[in-house]
């Protein structure tokens, strides 16, 4: 997933490049919150072909995000078309496809007509917030973490400690879809009549592909719905009973790579294999080459993203992090411990959007203009806070403004705010996941910023790696298409042909940014439950 959206519409081949008659080529797509992008790599995982357009989100309401699904739709087919010809190849040269898409972002439609009944619910949406908060504090889930943590203290069972933990956030599937359900009539009455199918996005966009042949999911994007048991690899029958939720509205869980059916001929001239399905930041995992135990991807897109590679292993913990599948690639299975922060790209491009800079690129050299952001703060909480504060209620917010306060005192106080909340998410990730960390790897459009970088850098006194190409949701999705038709051998191929850019490396001591961060927790908890009713 990508932050930045000032992106070319289309990039010409890169130089020395591989002839482009060898072999074919693979296309990556990742449809972002802020832009759909796609790339055409050729065997040695250079990128020949590029196109991007942006993601525009839709306001209905305050709290409500949505994602108009025929726009997204004629975009999607755009940007593969655009792509394709900024290589210079034509389509029958594309020999596999890969998707990947942000998360827990969805959509009801009509199985007959294939007509949708409302715009994608986007996961940055708030209209289920009283409905979390009334089924977090209900009998029934205290009922369940009670009687788990009772059968833990016995059994030691990884499975009970993590029902022991469960709870329920906006950023689920399953409450916003529990709203539809419970508020959209002609949705209860496709639902009645056996009419209505659910989708994430790459749910529909496969259903779209192949005129309505295919309809599946991959593990990566069904266990960030919050309505799937990834310790018994399957739907949770628990959660759909708890919330009316029928289990026959859900699609089919395929692997992540997998044959999963070909592109229409009437869409592309050609069919086109489709072969992953993955999620945005499992995608970008395995782009990085994150293959191994302790490996951690730091992602900075719309929001910012910290998954650590736990093996064979779910872990669940109190602070925040949250157990995900990463991929299933045949017998296979790799899992993620993640957690997240929301306005990251969605707070610089604000601050764009209000003309406190032209371009995104501009944010690093007004930052380092200054010795500091004399005393300014920013709480980047557009969409609630996350973990390890947990409040959809809170505001965003400047706090300790002056008459001397200018443009560059905020925009630093905003990209400080980035890194201080990159600090929060890893000391949470040190203190309850206790992995060796093996490398860090950072991708995402504010990745570009080195001052964010390097920040990052010194508060977590670790190296971290930035590739040469950061749309690693795009490279993720096309590695695993890749590997399922037999373009790239394995993942030891795909390693080789990893290229990192720059390593930075801790330059200042944690204490020099003590105060300042003591400071903005202070500002981030004033922010907090700001709004009583969404």
């Amino acid at each position: 997933m990508s932050g930045l959206p000032g992106v070319p519409e289309q990039t010409r081949p890169e130089q020395g490049a591989p002839d482009p008659l060898r072999a074919g080529f693979v296309v990556g797509l990742d449809v972002g919150s802020s832009v759909i992008r796609c790339h055409v790599y050729d065997q040695e995982a250079r990128i020949r072909g590029s196109s991007a357009q942006k993601v525009e989100s839709l306001y209905p309401q305050t709290g409500w995000v949505e994602i108009d699904p025929d726009v997204l739709w004629v975009q999607f087919v755009a940007v593969i078309k655009e792509a394709v010809k900024a290589a210079g190849i034509e389509m029958n040269q594309i020999i596999s496809l890969g998707i990947s898409t942000q998360r827990a972002t969805f959509i009801t439609w009509n199985k007959k007509t294939g007509n949708h009944f409302h715009n994608f619910i986007s996961w940055q949406d708030l209209r289920a917030t009283d409905l979390v908060k009334s089924w977090n504090s209900s009998l029934i889930i205290k009922l369940i973490h009670g009687s788990c943590r009772l059968l833990h203290f016995f059994t030691r069972s990884k499975r009970l400690l993590a029902a022991s933990l469960f709870s329920f956030t906006t950023q689920h599937v399953s409450l916003r879809l529990a709203w539809v359900l419970q508020n959209l009539m002609e949705v209860q009455k496709a639902v009645e009549e056996g009419n209505c199918c659910f989708g994430t996005v790459d749910t529909w966009l496969l259903h779209k592909l192949t005129k309505g042949s295919e309809y599946a999911t991959d593990f990566s994007n069904a266990s960030t719905t919050g309505l799937f048991d990834s310790y018994e690899m399957c739907w949770s029958r628990l959660i759909a009973s708890l919330l009316s939720i029928p289990l026959s509205l859900l699609p089919p869980v395929r692997d992540t790579s997998h044959n999963f059916g070909t592109v229409d001929e009437e869409i592309f001239g050609v069919p086109i294999p489709i072969t992953a399905l993955v999620a945005d930041q499992q995608s970008a995992m395995f782009g990085e080459c994150c293959f191994h135990t302790g490996d951690v991807k730091l992602t900075m897109g719309t929001g910012t993203f910290l998954d650590i590679n736990t093996g064979k292993n779910l872990l669940q913990t109190v602070g925040g992090f949250y157990p995900l599948i990463g991929w299933k690639i045949g017998q296979e299975v790799v899992c993620l411990a993640e957690s997240n922060a929301g306005g990251t790209g969605t707070a610089i491009k604000w601050a764009q959007q209000l003309n406190l800079f032209t371009d995104a690129a501009e944010t690093e050299k007004m930052a380092k203009h200054l010795e500091d952001s004399e005393g300014v703060y920013f709480v980047p909480s557009f969409s609630g806070l996350q973990a390890p504060l947990n409040d959809p209620h809170a505001c965003a917010s400047f706090m300790g403004l002056k008459p001397s306060t200018n443009k560059h005192h905020l925009v630093r106080a905003i990209l400080e705010s980035i890194a201080f909340r990159n600090k929060q998410l890893y000391d949470v990730m040190q203190k309850e996941i206790h992995i060796p960390i093996t490398k860090i790897r950072a991708d995402g459009g504010v990745c570009k910023n080195s001052f964010v970088m390097q920040m990052t850098s010194d508060l977590i006194n670790q190296n971290i790696d930035r590739p040469v190409h950061i749309d690693m949701s795009c490279r993720g999705a096309a590695s695993l298409a890749g590997l399922a038709v037999g373009f790239w051998t394995d993942k030891e191929e795909l390693k080789k042909l990893r290229q990192s850019e720059m390593v930075f490396k801790p330059q200042k001591k944690w204490q020099e940014y003590e105060m300042s961060m003591e400071n903005w927790v202070k500002a981030v908890r004033r922010s907090m439950n700001w709004y009583t009713k969404m």
